[in-house]
C-alpha cells in the first residue's frame, strides 16, 4: 500500500487520486467515509462516540502551470515548500492527461561564470514537454494545470526504501492500516488536503470532528547527512518513531507527550525526539480548534523529504505504527 500510495499523484489542492484509492481501500472494509466540502475524508472506527481523532495529509508539494513561452515551454509556480536548486533536471507528469515533461534550464555550457556560482531563480526554470510552440500547447495544456514529479518506488536495501511524497503518505499508510485492522480500537480518522499550502484542511476536519485529543500522523525531515552537525540533526534514520516536543506552529502537550513516551518505553518501541526546525505541522491548527484540543505529533524521519525521491525505513514506520496503536 505504502508503494501505491507513494505513486499516486496528490500535489495540495489536487488530491482526488488518494481520495479515490483510500475509499476504494475503506469501503471494502465496510467503513463508512465522508468527504467534506474542502475534500478531506472523515472516516470513524469503532464506538461513534470516541473523541480521538488521527490525522494524516494527503497533499505533495508539486508544480502549477502558470503559462506559456512563445515556443511551447511552460512557466510555473510552486505549489508548498519547495527548495528550487533540485528541481533542474526532474521528470514531471502534467495536468489529468498525464503530460510527460522534464524541468528544463540554461545550460552550463551558455551559462556566465556568475550564474554557475549561485542557484537558479525560480523564474530561469521552464518545463519542456516537446511543444513546437505556444498554441500548440494551448491545445494540451491550461494554467492552472497541476504538476506532479515523476518517480517510482523501490526498495533500496532490505527495509530501507525510495519514493515520492513520503511527506505523508507514510502518515496515509499509517493511518489506513489502523483503519483496516481488526483491532477493536476506536476513532475518528481524517486524511486531510492542503497541508503544504497553509494545514487548511486540517483546521476544517478538526471542527467537525470535535476531538478531545489528537495525534498527527506525519513524515519529518532526517537531517543525519554529512554536512550537518549531531546539534543541527532533527531526527536519524533507523532511531524510531519520532515524538515531537515542538514545532513552528504548536507546543506538544506534556501530557500526551509523556504518555507516548511512557508507552515506547514499556513496550519496547525504539522512539526519538524531533528536535525542533522552522518547519510546522498540523498540530498547530487542530489545537486550536473549538475551545482547544490536546494535541502531539508522531512522525517517521525521512530524507530528502519535499523532494521527487525521499527514504524511509521500515522499522520506524513500524515504530510509528506501534506506537500510535499503543497509544489508542
Amino acid at each position: 500500500m505504502l508503494s501505491e500510495l507513494s505513486e499516486l499523484k496528490g500535489v495540495s489542492g489536487a488530491e482526488q487520486e488518494i481520495r479515490r484509492y483510500l475509499t476504494e481501500k475503506l469501503n471494502a472494509a465496510s467503513l463508512k467515509v465522508n468527504t467534506d466540502s474542502m475534500g478531506n475524508l472523515l472516516v470513524r472506527k469503532g464506538n461513534k462516540n470516541s473523541r480521538l481523532m488521527l490525522a494524516a495529509h494527503m497533499d505533495e508539494v508539486g508544480l502549477m502551470i502558470m503559462g506559456f513561452e512563445k515556443n511551447g515551454l511552460l512557466k510555473f509556480s510552486p505549489v508548498g515548500g519547495l527548495d528550487h536548486r533540485i528541481l533542474p533536471g526532474k521528470r514531471v507528469i502534467i495536468g489529468n492527461d498525464n503530460l510527460l515533461g522534464v524541468i528544463g534550464v540554461k545550460p552550463i555550457h551558455l551559462q556566465k561564470k556568475n550564474e554557475q556560482e549561485k542557484p537558479f531563480e525560480p523564474e530561469s526554470l521552464f518545463i519542456d514537454a516537446g511543444f513546437k510552440n505556444s498554441e500548440e500547447a494551448e491545445k494540451y495544456i491550461v494554467p492552472g494545470d497541476y504538476v506532479s514529479f515523476s518517480a517510482s518506488f523501490a526498495e533500496l536495501e532490505t527495509g530501507i526504501y525510495r519514493g515520492k511524497a513520503f511527506d505523508d503518505r507514510v502518515g496515509c499508510y499509517i493511518l489506513l492500516k489502523l483503519l483496516l485492522e481488526d483491532n477493536g480500537l476506536s476513532f475518528s480518522a481524517a486524511f486531510t488536503v492542503q497541508e503544504e499550502i497553509g494545514t487548511r484542511g486540517a483546521a476544517v476536519a478538526a471542527f467537525a470532528l470535535n476531538p478531545s485529543e489528537a495525534l498527527v500522523l506525519e513524515a519529518t525531515a532526517a537531517a543525519d547527512t554529512p554536512g550537518t552537525r549531531t546539534e543541527e540533526s532533527s531526527t536519524a534514520l533507523g532511531k524510531g518513531a519520532v515524538i515531537s516536543i515542538m514545532d513552528r506552529t504548536i507546543i506538544i502537550s506534556r501530557k500526551l507527550r509523556e504518555e507516548l513516551t511512557a508507552l515506547a518505553e514499556n513496550n519496547a518501541i525504539t522512539y526519538q525526539y524531533r528536535q525542533f526546525t522552522g518547519a510546522g505541522t498540523e498540530g498547530g491548527v487542530i489545537s486550536l480548534s473549538r475551545s482547544g484540543v490536546e494535541t502531539a505529533v508522531v512522525a517517521v524521519p525521512c530524507r530528502y523529504i519535499h523532494s521527487p525521491h525521499s527514504i524511509a525505513c521500515e522499522d520506524d514506520i513500524n515504530a510509528a505504527f506501534k506506537l500510535v496503536k499503543a497509544w489508542l
